[in-house]
């Protein structure tokens, strides 16, 4: 018994299935977890090694090339670079999408282990990072303080830090240009020698005077009591008072000979926010965490912490993955309710029934809920992307369900009851249905096997519609003629209805539309040249305007976000720095009404750590970034803001290099860059040509924030050592260097505890007496027999300018040339760029190569066009299997070649850019357009069968899946218009796809039903001549055969 006739007599049966399957869907969806992006884990691990005073060039050759020689025998490797910074060396390896990190981690610290050996004395041991998108802050606040300012530290650790951290789902809480405290001791080298005192002796004696020592334990009586001696520090002003040396007869007291002072750290960093100084709060969540949830937990937490804040400290949040979550997600909602009514309102249209349109639209919640048990078993979470797929299947899931009801309607109407009516219906077309479902999945599967990034993203893609369309074919075989047997009726149509009555108006239109659609069709019969040679000439017509279509990568999404970060000459002093920051805060501000919120970052923070090295910032650096009022509320993008941006900092001289983005890199995806590649050893050559390329590059129309990633030499006062002299006077290069470091930089020498914390207590020479190059000369260092030693005896100082940072790919230096598209298409600027190159006289030893977006967009599209192939191939090989023959799926691919036509023209008609959205889009109307095509031939089939001759059997089936092919089209070109012509938040990045597939069917609907059926004809018309000349030619060779058999007797 088949599955339809077994669901048609157990109704009951069938219907609490899918009940169950609602239940434990809604489940589903109650208890996923809401994120941008599915949560994936980056290929990407960081080597990174520190080696204290070593310049960059010194960490190039010591640390970098033996470790990165070592590394590149790693497995699965997929390209190597790194950047050696001043006593630092960090090492990008970037392996195989789906490779396992932590075997992969094993196999760098095997690596590392054979290098450890080479590298220098005094260098730390190397430290591996992996990469996950959780490491991105999913939210960033900007905290201002006026008199708060020196404690805010402790103030926020206790009252915001600690109780968030406590909040379920929050990975880590952290600081950004943080006002630490520090108690800094300012020697006078002066009175020091006076006294006959070192740095190394004050620094001696604070420790031991700051103790907190347990002695042992006393017996009294019957009691033990432990003895400790507190001589700890209670407080700073205590330190002042501390005795270092007495002369004379008296004592002399720290404060003799410095000052003591209690006070922040003194930092390279200003941050402000909207003019006010303060600091940044970033949060990050755990992995698998609900982002929407833990944000909302976070703002419910920060109203109730921040009543407890001094009342000058303020809290404003600056960045909040959330919210652009909520946005993108209520958008992409909105939009699949749309196209639900849509769908609703077609099916309602050609059916005129609304227990049809009921059983139908059925299929819908059914389908979608069945891709929510798919994501929660699979840990997966709501994103854009899963709500996306959901969005492009809403159209689709009621294809095979129209199909087959359609077919049940028309049995009914002709006197067949509806039990009957359902089981013999459904047998004509289960078969087809299953088949046009089979070639969506045959497109749709293949995505979860693309490789990269787009892989990573569109797997689930790929997944949800697979799951969702095969739930909806098994719906349409099982419920739909379950409940068309239990709800349709006969009902006599009236010729004679009113107007205003549905078949007195729709039903009569669409009569005279299958009359019409009718005589089209004999026409083209009986001018099948013609619509061969017309329909030839309109392909390559419209193929030809993707010559005029731009290309690019990813669309870009407006975030309501804008980051912009300007460099001033190398070696500016960090008060310098941040006047300039402060004007062009003031003229932001003042300036542009979009702004809501500026966050302003003048100078680097020195204890930035591992995350200051991929900042690349310095003394001379200002970041901004900025907030802008939602787009709704502006007129213009956040792109057009930004070009306005670019086009005020090019006012100002002092200003070296700026570049502007509307990402900020904290979890949004979109965008492109073109990275411009100059290898070369020769560090001069390859920033002469860098230069003159930035030059060129910047005189090409749509390029914008033109920057060259190696910057310019920086000024470098360098301690030459005469190693004879040192020897002489009985020193050595680590005495005297640690010596003179201690007296410029500072020796902490012990640490006071308050409350529970420890902060530095840093014995140094005054600021005032390290000033000069005759201070730095005068420096005494003291040797072992305790003599004292001016620098300039054992040393000279030269000025050098050295690269702040060497950058290696490949094992090869490297420096790159980057900028960012605008208002052009990628295909254009790369034939600019390659003009630019080539018009460059290049120097021996130096080789140039275009990367960035273009690369990753050539990549992504040879991935799509394998998809393309390895799709085509499935569809035909399924329906090759379904009719038996190797000749009818040619005659059903027909109309392939048009749905990219109609991509073409739509793209070319909307200006919109042909990107790997656009594409896979395009690659989807493969298994969509050829779904009409296998229902309007196999009822073909089925009429000459029933022995209806050739033109006949393609007019009637023309006229009988008119509707359905309709309906199909229709009901899917409309749940994709909401996602192609919204413009909520988020919608840039998915309107390209929904404008392909529009595009693409409507064009290849009209094949369909067209030349399709002509094409079916010549073929048709060939095999029938063919088979007579064979019938015709085996009854000639019987004949002769016979003739001479009969010759043969008679002569016996």
């Amino acid at each position: 018994m088949s599955i339809y006739s077994s669901s048609v007599k157990r109704p009951v049966t069938t219907i609490l299935i899918f009940v169950g399957l609602m239940v434990m869907g809604l489940y589903s969806l109650v208890k996923l977890p809401v994120d941008l992006y599915p949560e994936m884990e980056l290929p990407y691990v960081v080597v990174y090694t520190t080696y204290p005073g070593a310049s960059a060039s010194d960490i190039e050759s010591n640390v970098t090339r033996p470790l990165e020689n070592s590394l590149n025998s790693v497995s699965k490797l997929k390209e190597i670079t790194s950047r050696s910074s001043d006593a630092v060396s960090a090492i990008f390896m970037e392996f195989e999408y789906g490779t396992d990190l932590d075997e992969a981690s094993n196999d760098i610290r095997s690596a590392i282990s054979f290098t450890e050996r080479l590298l220098p004395d005094g260098s730390e041991k190397p430290t591996i990072v992996k990469f996950n998108t959780t490491m991105m802050p999913i939210m960033f606040y900007a905290i201002t303080a006026r008199e708060s300012y020196a404690g805010l530290e402790k103030i926020l650790d206790e009252k915001v830090v600690n109780p968030l951290n406590r909040i379920e789902g929050v990975g880590a809480v952290s600081f950004s240009g943080v006002p630490g405290r520090k108690i800094y001791i300012d020697v006078d080298p002066r009175k020091m020698e006076a006294y006959n005192l070192t740095i190394e002796q004050i620094g001696n004696i604070l420790r031991a005077e700051n103790m907190n020592l347990p002695v042992g334990y006393i017996e009294m009586g019957n009691t033990d009591y432990p003895l400790r001696i507190q001589g700890e520090f209670p407080e700073s002003d205590v330190v002042k008072n501390i005795v270092v040396s007495s002369y004379g007869g008296s004592n002399i007291y720290l404060k003799d000979i410095a000052e003591v002072r209690d006070t922040i750290r003194e930092s390279k960093l200003d941050t402000k926010i909207n003019g006010v100084k303060g600091m940044g709060l970033l949060v990050q969540k755990q992995s698998g965490g609900n982002t929407v949830q833990v944000t909302r937990k976070i703002e419910k937490s920060l109203v109730r912490l921040e009543k407890s804040l001094p009342p000058d400290v303020k809290i404003t949040k600056l960045f909040d993955s959330a919210s652009f979550i909520r946005d993108s997600i209520s958008n992409l909602t909105e939009t699949l309710m749309y196209a639900a009514i849509f769908v609703i309102l077609v099916v309602l249209f050609f059916l005129g029934r609304w227990r049809a349109t009921f059983i139908i639209i059925l299929t819908i919640p059914i389908s979608l809920v069945v891709a929510f048990i798919y994501l929660f078993v699979s840990d997966a979470s709501i994103n854009i992307i899963s709500l996306t797929s959901l969005s492009i299947a809403i159209g689709m899931v009621v294809d095979d369900a129209i199909v087959v009801l359609e077919n049940i309607t028309k049995h009914i109407e002709r006197g067949s009851r509806p039990r009957e009516a359902a089981i013999y219906a459904t047998n004509e077309v289960w078969l087809a249905v299953i088949v046009t479902t089979a070639t969506v999945v045959a497109v749709f599967f293949p995505l979860t096997f693309v490789s990269g990034l787009t892989g990573v993203l569109f797997k689930q893609l790929g997944m949800s519609v697979t799951i969702t369309i095969v739930t909806s074919v098994f719906a349409a075989i099982t419920l739909t003629p379950t409940l068309s047997a239990l709800l349709l009726k006969w009902y006599p149509i009236k010729e004679d209805a009113p107007f205003w009555t549905y078949d007195g108006s729709i039903r009569k239109s669409l009569d005279r539309f299958d009359r019409f659609y009718e005589k089209t069709l004999k026409w083209a019969l009986r001018h099948k040249t013609f619509v061969v040679i017309v329909s030839l000439l309109v392909f390559i017509g419209s193929m030809s305007l993707f010559f005029f279509i731009k290309t690019e990568f990813f669309p870009q999404a407006d975030e309501s976000r804008i980051t912009a970060k300007v460099e001033l000459q190398t070696g500016t002093r960090v008060d310098q720095t941040i006047r300039t920051a402060d004007r062009l805060d003031s003229l932001i501000r003042a300036k542009y009404p979009e702004v809501r919120l500026i966050s302003t970052s003048a100078g680097a923070d020195d204890q930035g750590g591992f995350a200051a090295m991929f900042s690349n910032q310095g003394t001379h650096t200002i970041t901004y970034s900025i907030r802008l009022v939602p787009v709704k509320e502006r007129k213009r993008s956040s792109m057009e803001i930004a070009d306005e941006l670019r086009t005020d900092f090019a006012k100002y001289p002092e200003i070296i290099h700026y570049t502007v983005s509307t990402s900020d890199n904290m979890g949004s995806f979109g965008g492109s860059t073109v990275d411009v590649e100059v290898y070369g050893y020769d560090i001069a050559q390859t920033n002469i040509v860098a230069e003159d390329l930035a030059a060129r590059i910047k005189n090409i129309r749509g390029a914008k924030d033109v920057t060259v990633s190696r910057d310019k030499s920086k000024p470098e006062l360098q301690i030459v050592f005469d190693q004879n002299k040192m020897m002489a006077n009985g020193l050595n290069t680590a005495m005297a260097s640690a010596a003179i470091r201690n007296r410029i930089d500072g020796l902490v020498a012990t640490r006071l505890r308050q409350y529970g914390e420890e902060y530095d207590v840093v014995v140094r020479f005054k600021r005032s007496s390290t000033s000069t190059l005759t201070d730095i000369e005068n420096i005494g260092i003291t040797n072992a027999t305790g003599q004292l030693i001016r620098l300039a005896e054992i040393a000279r100082i030269k000025e050098y300018w050295a690269p702040p940072s060497i950058e290696h790919k490949r094992k090869e230096r490297i420096v790159t040339v980057s900028f960012t598209p605008f208002k052009r298409s990628l295909s254009e600027l790369k034939v600019e760029v390659e003009k630019a190159i080539n018009s460059i006289n290049m120097p021996a030893g130096v080789m140039v190569q275009i990367s960035g977006s273009i690369e990753e967009q050539r990549e992504s599209f040879m991935d799509i066009g394998f998809l393309l192939v390895i799709s085509l191939i499935l569809v035909y090989l399924i329906m090759a299997s379904q009719f038996e023959s190797l000749k009818m799926p040619f005659i059903i691919m027909f109309s392939i070649p048009f749905a990219f036509s109609g991509v073409a023209i739509a793209l070319f008609v909307t200006n919109t850019a042909l990107s790997v959205i656009s594409a896979i889009g395009a690659v989807m109307l493969i298994g969509i357009v050829v779904k009409n095509a296998i229902v309007l031939v196999d009822f073909i089939n089925l009429m000459r069968e029933r022995g209806n001759e050739l033109y006949e059997a393609i007019a009637i089936s023309g006229r009988s899946r008119l509707r359905p092919v309709f309906m199909t089209s229709l009901t899917t070109i409309f749940g994709m218009f909401p996602l192609a012509v919204s413009s909520g938040t988020g919608s840039e990045l998915w309107s390209p796809m929904g404008i392909s597939v529009i595009g693409g069917l409507v064009f290849s609907t009209i094949v369909t039903l067209v030349l399709v059926p002509v094409v079916y004809a010549i073929f048709a018309k060939h095999g029938e001549r063919n088979k007579n000349l064979a019938i015709y030619m085996e009854m000639n060779f019987m004949n002769d055969n016979g003739n001479e058999a009969g010759d043969t007797f008679t002569d016996k």
